[in-house]
């Protein structure tokens, strides 16, 4: 069987895919279209009302929100699609524990209004950034000049809490940045800790 498969925005760069497009190509070639939804969750983008046929979460970021738990979530639009997906859950030991399950459901209560601040924060910093000197390039989709800006306000309810940028001045520029932060620290899930 094929398989389409979409991260929207995408990790790193922030590149915005059109999914009723994508899902209209991958369904004419006779594929299953997944799209990974981490950096937005189902508070700003829901890829199933788009024409995906799955879409997964990584519960680890936002969905969760406090960083102690560490899982995923995939959701099916068919019902069969999403009985196999359980029956493989349950036969690899990939379901969550049930704790783990509670703190994400702690986190999703909130995950709103947590969401419209980081959305606030991440375009005052995106609109700052793209002014500031040192800064060659500037990535969010929250900005007009960003190439997937409009699909971006087309199938989305926000454009994010990620900004991503290119420093002028290259790699010695940037271990200057980093050298210069009074917290910073490499991490797997968007650096909450």
């Amino acid at each position: 069987a094929a398989l389409l498969w979409v991260e929207t925005p995408s990790n790193p760069l922030l590149r915005i895919t059109d999914i009723e497009r994508f899902a209209a190509l991958g369904h004419a070639c006779g594929a299953k279209v997944v799209v990974d939804n981490t950096f937005l969750s189902p508070a700003w983008q829901q890829p199933l009302a788009l024409g995906a046929d799955v879409v997964v979460h990584s519960t680890t970021k936002y969905l969760n929100g406090h960083s102690d738990v560490v899982g995923g979530a995939a959701v099916a639009r068919e019902q069969d699609v999403s009985e196999e997906l359980a029956w493989w859950a349950n036969c690899l030991g990939v379901t969550g524990a049930p704790f783990d399950s509670f703190l994400t459901l702690r986190g999703l209560r909130t995950l709103h209004a947590r969401l419209e601040q980081h959305g606030r924060n991440a375009q005052a910093l995106a609109e700052w950034l793209a002014g500031a000197d040192g800064v060659a390039k500037v990535y969010y989709p929250g900005l007009a000049r960003h190439p997937g800006h409009e699909v971006a306000r087309r199938q989305q309810r926000g454009f994010g809490a990620i900004v991503s940028l290119e420093l002028a001045g290259g790699l010695e520029a940037v271990r200057a940045f980093t050298d210069g932060l009074a917290y910073f620290s490499l991490a797997e899930s968007l650096g909450w800790r």
